[in-house]
């Protein structure tokens, strides 16, 4: 599955950092990676595309003083090597100084490796992905005669491993997997036509959705879009489906990060210790959830990571901070450089419950989001408008879709309206999350 191993790797970053150290940096951090992959899609059962991959990578950040420098290869010889370390040094010697850049602080470093179980290869062969996508899809075309047509199914493998090194003696690295099922099908009924789609990805096969069960769900989703309907210009209860409520917690996430933070582009700006959300909202960062997509022991530049709370009864406890965003912000670095965790938005008010169907009823009369397009988010200001589509809710049930409307409000006022969040939790990417509901947003229609 990989060319190199383990303890390879780590040789290769060990030599990129001592030849960094002889070059003349006072500083260096390395990542050595390798990957192999295979993307199988088929549309209206013929193979329309295989794609296998391997990849190999090295990535060498020096410092002279704090003078920054970074260059990458995808060679590991020797010689490219030390090409590498020398391009890198020699950005480094004709940057300006940075008084926030360098390595972490030694004592953030992660000392210790726990296994998350991250590592579930996938031994499928071609023709296998292949059966399987064309199951996806036969079972999404032979759910309605009304499924006439098909942007396609998929079946995707991965599999990686890397090593980060840096010249204060850390050294950490692991192998691991992510794969995935998605089905784009097509209804028609007469001249109207209706796409949808659903995906299912994890680190382990085993938890992949069933191939007929996930065809199905999507055909019956462009089904139900059928007939949509425009709507005139309201102020209406919005429900967010919860794939698009993790879309939510991800714009949190990047007006809590620290780039945007440091550049004074987020309207989260000195909220710290500030009610941002309803008081009945928490979330929760947890980096060591066993075998998920966002657990990591450490962080892209080595630093520990640990579960915390960033939002308390509605009260914003953390940002989102790397080495140097933090020291930018002149906070301390909160081991998400290279992102979030695993971040969960509940609320102390949810059932066991608290079901699609029960937040339809605690909707009443509004709008179920179930798309959005565009990227409408003005994250200086929060204001927030997007193309969207779903469905009327009347009296708590689903009365007919809906199509080319704009949601638009103010996230600042979003997130402060949050009324409820379902148990019907989903994941996506780092992100889980149920439904929500929000008092009430601007919907433009006809």
């Amino acid at each position: 599955m990989f060319d190199y191993d383990q303890e390879r790797l780590k040789a290769i970053a060990a030599d990129v950092v001592d030849r960094s150290k002889r070059i003349g940096a006072t500083a260096s951090a390395v990542d050595v990676s390798e990957s192999s992959g295979l993307a199988v899609n088929v549309r209206r059962g013929s193979v329309e595309t295989i794609e296998q991959t391997r990849d190999k990578s090295i990535g060498v950040t020096v410092y002279v003083g704090q003078r920054r420098g970074h260059a990458s290869s995808s060679d590991y010889s020797p010689r490219a090597l030390q090409e590498t370390v020398a391009a890198a040094f020699e950005i480094a010697r004709h940057t300006s100084e940075d008084p926030c850049a360098g390595l972490p602080e030694a004592e953030l470093l992660a000392t210790e490796m726990p296994d998350l179980d991250l590592f579930h290869p996938w031994d499928v062969s071609v023709d296998e992905a292949i059966s399987i996508a064309k199951r996806v899809e036969h079972a999404a075309l032979s759910t309605s005669p009304m499924i006439r047509n098909s942007d396609g199914a998929s079946v995707g493998v991965s599999h990686g491993h890397f090593v980060s090194a840096n010249s204060l003696g850390f050294v950490g690295g692991y192998p691991f997997s992510r794969h995935s099922l998605s089905c784009s099908p097509i209804a028609q009924r007469g001249d109207e036509m209706q796409r949808d789609d659903w995906y299912s990805s994890a680190p382990s096969a085993a938890r992949l959705a069933d191939p007929e069960t996930l065809g199905r769900y999507a055909a019956e989703r462009a089904l139900a879009r059928l007939g949509a309907r425009r709507l005139s210009t309201r102020r209406v209860p919005v429900l967010f489906e919860a794939p698009l409520a993790c879309g939510l917690l991800g714009s949190f996430v990047q007006a809590a990060s620290g780039g945007a933070l440091y550049r004074h582009a987020s309207f989260l700006l000195d909220t710290l210790g500030q009610r941002i959300f309803s008081p009945h909202v928490d979330i929760v960062e947890d980096p060591h959830v066993p075998a998920e997509i966002g657990s990591a022991p450490f962080d892209s530049e080595g630093v520990r990571t640990s579960r915390r709370t960033v939002v308390s009864a509605g009260t914003l406890q953390g940002y989102f901070l790397s080495t140097y965003s933090g020291r930018k912000l002149g906070m301390a670095t909160t081991g998400n450089a290279g992102g979030s965790h695993n971040l969960t938005l509940s609320s102390r008010l949810t059932r066991q419950l608290d079901d699609l169907p029960a937040m339809l009823r605690r909707l009443g009369n509004g709008f179920l989001v179930t798309e959005l397009m565009g990227q409408g988010v003005n994250y200086v200001t929060g204001d927030y408008s997007r193309g969207a589509s779903g469905f009327w809710v009347e009296n708590g049930r689903i009365a007919f879709p809906v199509e080319e409307v704009t949601l638009a409000g103010n996230m600042k006022d979003m997130f402060h309206h949050i009324v409820a969040v379902g148990s019907d939790v989903v994941q996506r990417g780092t992100k889980r999350c149920g439904s929500v509901l929000i008092e009430q947003m601007a919907l433009a229609g006809a």
